[in-house]
């Protein structure tokens, strides 16, 4: 009887077994050729693609303000002219409606008339849920740190690329935010994420958000409900805003 050395057989044995799994794959993989996933139990629901899509929540939408108020308490008192609101230093305003996961859509434009530079310079914001600032800012020929321009979310992560128009040009930005959750004792249990498209650009792709958006600092959670209000930022810079709309995810 031939007796073989112990790597050698130690070696046979693993290609047999390598190959015994290989074709329990294979089998397995046939016995499951033809079978479909089940169908959805639900239809998805017929409405107009618009702008807006008929199932969006619109905010702002050329008239009033009606569905904001001042972060000093009261009546947001941005002016509303030819369909356009523009900051005039009286404030923050936010939605007197609480959202969570959406997607939203915001036009906006920084003034034609350049002045400052770097945050001085066309400087406003989004804070989705009040806390997680998507930044608005003339990022046209205007230097400032890279997670700080426009497209960021602040403080936290640049934008993909800067694709911003000249400075008094209307811009767009549509965003995919899902909140973040926590447990009952406040615990962070999944981080929010987010993506953004500037002016059809990727520029945020699923980015985590780290925390509330800190000027100082390192960004940190702090727990809150699942719907907060939608803000927008009075950063003493006369940045415009039209046709701003919400879906509810």
């Amino acid at each position: 009887m031939k007796v073989c050395s112990l790597p050698n057989c130690f070696a046979t044995r693993m290609v047999s077994v390598m190959v015994g799994l290989s074709m329990l794959t294979l089998t397995g993989s046939a016995a499951d050729e033809g079978k479909e996933l089940p169908p959805p139990k639900e239809e998805p629901k017929v409405i107009d693609a618009g702008p807006p899509p008929s199932d969006a929540i619109v905010l702002f939408d050329g008239k009033d303000l009606s569905k904001w108020e001042g972060d000093k308490g009261g009546p947001a008192k941005w002016k509303v002219e030819d369909g356009v609101v523009t900051i005039n230093g009286t404030g923050g305003i936010h939605t007197t409606q609480s959202f969570g996961d959406c997607q939203l859509h915001v036009e906006w434009a920084t003034p034609a008339e350049v002045k400052g530079e770097g945050q001085g310079r066309g400087n406003s914001g989004i804070f989705l849920q009040s806390r997680y600032e998507i930044q608005v800012l003339d990022s046209y020929n205007n230097k400032t740190y890279f997670h700080g321009q426009a497209g960021s979310v602040y403080k936290q992560h640049a934008p993909l690329v800067n694709c911003c128009r000249k400075p008094g040009e209307w811009q767009a930005y549509d965003i995919i935010y899902h909140a973040p959750r926590f447990d009952a004792d406040g615990k962070l249990t999944k981080p929010g994420t987010v993506t953004v498209l500037q002016n059809g650009v990727l520029v945020q792709d699923n980015a985590e958000i780290l925390g509330g958006t800190s000027h100082i600092g390192a960004p940190k959670y702090a727990a809150h409900a699942l719907k907060e209000p939608l803000a927008l930022q009075d950063h003493h810079n006369p940045v415009r805003y039209r046709n701003i709309w919400i879906r509810e995810l």
